[in-house]
């Protein structure tokens, strides 16, 4: 098959002309949530199967909307889609991909081993990383197989693997002589040896994805600085890997049309600020811009009209009225009624938690709690939320206001120390290459900064602890399943420390722990947020709240824009009042993003 479209084919689109007048053989769509990764790939693919290509699409998405956005059902084997003749599509389902995984590593040992040990190796086998690995393994056959993907021109995958999968996958000759010698024989896939068979089709995977005349990355992203930021995270960890044939869509770049609605005009300015201060990794890769449509990019009239660059001749949808919500004030009076405990935020990156964390500290803190607030998030944008306190005035810290921060890189860094000290002693180079690469895990940050967390706990028993990032709820069943915290920890040869123990219970004991759920009035982010809640409630803990952020459903707004999104956020917030939440808070999009304490506590800021 051609690498790249023929002459015939290749004329520009009115949006996305750059990346569809040379399009590779394998594009992968890749970004964090709810920044359009689906919508951009499937108008990719209705454009070039318009143009006569034979186009296959592909989710391995877990929180996959595609069904939604081509509006049809979907499954495990290519369907074609009506109204565009040449393109296929398929969901790879990552969850029944990995039970199936799952079964067969836990299969053999079947009534051979206890059930309270089956049931822990299945837990182990339930994080980020084997839904990850089971997904690669199941689209591998399409990357590595010629015959498998032999009817198609274009493969066009919505959610790439991560780097830290590729490499794994790409330490092949490292596999069986750590087979051979680990006395673990286990990585933070689980068993090494479900993995052994399949050296040949993983390595020529990864070769297919670093050949640039056949493969693109295309990062999608939002005029945002934190979405540009984790996009440059995952294009140089890409690029270290050599799969350096990237480009960059931004998508949602918002222009006000000359009204004097504030929020349309801040919204413009902050979306040219965030791209004036690109990160260098996306600075240098070609890119396209896709404006902020008034319509929803769903359907196959929807997706045209995105590549067109017109709206679809369907109508907008009405607003229809709010669900009822509590608001975010009433949330915190009752943390400041009980004075003590914890306050987890959690949710997915983008979706404001650091933002209203800090809120819901101030708050605490100005009604006369002693508050700590902590963040355990990699960028550590906490303190550039709350500024600067050397003014007096407004914008002064309250003094019952303490600020720390759980550095991931540093608690990580050593504890993989000190489990290479232990179980790394004596393996060969090798074998301890791959238990550095298991050390390098999503797992392994999320365990160390979850002991760290756990300390600064044990210490705040008598007043509000307020955490920014909380552990994901995976980490919270490796740590409920028996209480066996140390299956996990003790897997890479570390130890279960007292505060860990005690810690379980708060945070099951709703009088102790209050957990958030953050999301945003979009498809993607709300649907991660349920899988969360679902994780947590396996582990017998129960959400208080979900807080809706960034609405426009919530506020007043007059751009024409941005009064057709606010409509169609109507149909999200029903779904989370009547499928998800039990209690809902919403929080109107601010014409500022509130930074510092005089910001946050200001016209516009706050709980109110």
């Amino acid at each position: 098959m051609p690498g790249v479209l023929s002459d015939a084919v290749s004329e520009q689109t009115a949006v996305l002309g750059g990346l569809l007048s040379a399009p590779r053989r394998f594009m992968f769509f890749t970004g964090k949530g709810g920044v359009g990764k689906t919508s951009i790939a499937s108008a990719s693919a209705v454009a070039l199967a318009d143009r006569g290509r034979k186009v296959l699409l592909v989710s391995t998405d877990p929180a996959s909307n595609l069904d939604e956005v081509l509006g049809m059902s979907l499954g495990p084997t290519p369907q074609e889609v009506p109204g565009v003749g040449g393109l296929d599509a398929m969901n790879i389902d990552p969850l029944a991909a990995a039970a199936a995984y799952r079964e067969r590593v836990v299969g053999p040992y079947r009534g051979v081993l206890p059930e309270s040990a089956i049931l822990s190796i299945e837990e182990q086998l339930s994080g980020a990383c084997t839904v990850e690995i089971a997904a690669f393994d199941e689209f591998t056959a399409l990357l590595a197989d010629p015959e498998a993907t032999a009817a198609y021109d274009h493969v066009i995958f919505d959610t790439a693997p991560t780097g830290h999968t590729l490499r794994l996958l790409s330490l092949p000759e490292a596999w069986s002589d750590f087979i051979d010698t680990s006395t673990l024989g286990t990585s933070c896939i689980g068993p090494l040896s479900g993995l052994a068979n399949q050296h040949d089709r993983y390595s020529a995977a990864v070769h297919t994805l670093a050949d640039e005349d056949r493969t693109v990355v295309v990062m999608v992203s939002r005029p945002d600085t934190l979405a540009l930021d984790e996009a440059e995270r995952a294009a140089s960890e890409l690029g270290a890997i050599g799969i350096a044939n990237q480009r960059l869509v931004i998508n949602g770049v918002f222009q006000e049309t000359g009204s004097d609605d504030p929020l349309a005009i801040s919204m413009t300015a902050r979306a040219k600020a965030a791209l004036a201060r690109l990160p260098v990794a996306l600075s240098n890769l070609e890119r396209d811009e896709v404006s902020l449509v008034p319509w929803s990019p769903v359907g196959v009239p929807g997706l045209r009209a995105l590549v067109a660059g017109v709206p679809p001749a369907v109508p907008v949808a009405s607003a229809v009225p709010i669900p009822d919500a509590t608001s975010l004030a009433a949330l915190v009076a009752e943390l400041s009624d009980r004075g003590r405990g914890l306050v987890l935020i959690m949710g997915k990156g983008g979706v404001g938690k650091t933002t209203l964390a800090a809120m819901i500290a101030i708050e605490l803190a100005k009604a006369g709690n002693t508050v700590d607030l902590t963040t355990t998030d990699p960028a550590a944008h906490l303190e550039a939320v709350l500024g600067s306190t050397s003014v007096a005035g407004p914008g002064v810290r309250p003094g019952n206001l303490r600020v720390s921060r759980i550095d991931p890189s540093q608690v990580t860094a050593a504890y993989t120390a000190d489990v290479l000290a232990e179980a790394g002693a004596g393996l060969d180079p090798a074998a301890r290459s791959v238990l550095e690469e298991d050390l390098r895990s999503p797992c392994t940050a999320e365990i160390a900064v979850f002991r760290e967390f756990a300390r600064t706990v044990a210490e705040a028993t008598d007043h509000l602890v307020v955490l920014d990032t909380a552990p994901t709820g995976h980490t919270l069943l490796l740590l409920d399943a028996a209480r066996a915290y140390h299956r996990e920890v003790g897997r890479q040869g570390g130890f279960v420390p007292q505060d860990v123990d005690a810690l379980l219970d708060r945070l099951a004991d709703p009088r102790f722990t209050s957990i958030f759920i953050v999301t945003v009035p979009e498809a993607t982010p709300i649907h991660e947020a349920a899988a969360l809640q679902d994780d947590l409630r396996r582990a017998g803990i129960e959400p208080a709240a979900w807080v809706v952020n960034q609405s426009l459903a919530a506020t007043t707004v007059t751009e024409p824009a941005l009064a057709a999104r606010a409509a169609r956020e109507s149909h999200y917030l029903e779904e989370v009042a009547t499928l998800y939440a039990s209690r809902m808070a919403l929080v109107p999009m601010m014409v500022e993003a509130p930074t510092g304490i005089g910001g946050i506590l200001g016209p516009g800021g706050g709980c109110d």
